[in-house]
């Protein structure tokens, strides 16, 4: 064996990964599922942190980090608790895994890959996970974060990723900064990959490392219809060149008419999109032109 590769895998072995797993303290037999994947993973032992939102702390193993919030802050206030429970910004580890408490890793190698990953190429930020139903193994088509989806077992370069099964280097939270938690659900994992972007880091999908998780639709949540409208609007607030905000805009009013939401959900979308007009979107920093066109160039420019 090389010099060059012996010292590739010591870096390996030596990355930190720790592992942020919000909950509602309502799926104990899941939630227990996966820390033991997550404790079954090859090589160095995968730091835990397990936040209750709003809900007491379910009975958890030794060694695991807690947070207990009298409140439910959403999904990205849950996961920025967590980040913080490894040190600011997460620096007690060099990457941070997201997990949703009903998901499960099938295989024992993912933490290696990421960490090799991660150690191969300096530039990359972020992973995303190809997340497969763990009785059909389908792969749903809004969980392959790019516009071909068609193949969700090839792996490449995207512009987002998937928020409950995803690792972000922790420099990239130094960097680029933390979730929106004022979104509370929908589209905080795009506005943290545009700022990752706009930073120079890259996103990876890896159709090799995988999440079990039950087939879901996204709108079993409440708010959905009326925080996608909502958050769409601050994400192209915040984010975008002023030019590129109504083209943005208009392509996703588009869509949504020509997915024929039922009655009910068009009105829910029609309030959030309004809201998100009226309503503060947090600071501003639009990406420059340069990032525009490395989406552009990644298939997916920042007008869809």
């Amino acid at each position: 064996m090389s010099t060059a590769v012996t010292g590739t895998t010591g870096q390996a072995e030596r990355f930190r990964l720790g592992a942020v797993i919000i909950t509602m303290g309502n799926r104990p037999a899941e939630l227990a599922a996966l820390i033991d994947s997550v404790r079954a993973q090859q090589g160095a032992e995968v730091e835990l942190a397990v936040v209750a939102n709003g809900a007491p702390l379910p009975p958890l193993p030794p060694g695991v980090r807690t947070a207990e919030l009298p409140e439910n802050l959403g999904i990205p206030g849950g996961r920025n608790v967590g980040i913080e429970l490894f040190g600011p910004n997460g620096r007690d580890v060099d990457a941070v895994l997201f997990l949703d408490d009903d998901g499960r890793l099938p295989g024992t190698d993912s933490a290696r890959l990421l960490r090799e990953a991660f150690t191969a190429d300096p530039e990359l930020g972020i992973v995303s996970f190809r997340i497969a139903d763990p009785d059909t193994g389908e792969t749903q088509r809004r969980h392959v974060p790019r516009l071909r989806a068609s193949d969700p077992l090839r792996s490449s370069r995207v512009t987002t990723f998937l928020g409950g099964a995803s690792a972000v280097r922790c420099a990239v939270f130094e960097q680029a900064g933390q979730l929106p938690a004022e979104f509370f659900y929908a589209h905080e994992e795009t506005d943290l990959a545009w700022r990752a972007l706009d930073a120079g880091w890259s996103i990876d999908y890896r159709a090799d490392i995988v999440l079990h998780h039950p087939t879901t639709s996204p709108a079993r949540h409440a708010t959905y219809f009326h925080n996608v409208a909502r958050n769409r609007v601050w994400l192209a607030r915040r984010n975008l060149p002023v030019p590129l905000v109504p083209l943005y805009l208009c392509t996703w009013m588009l869509l949504t008419l020509v997915r024929r939401p039922s009655g009910e959900a068009w009105k829910a979308w029609r309030a959030g999109f309004r809201e998100g007009w009226r309503t503060p979107a947090g600071e501003r920093r639009p990406m420059r032109w340069r990032t525009v066109w490395r989406l552009t160039r990644l298939g997916r420019p920042p007008v869809i």
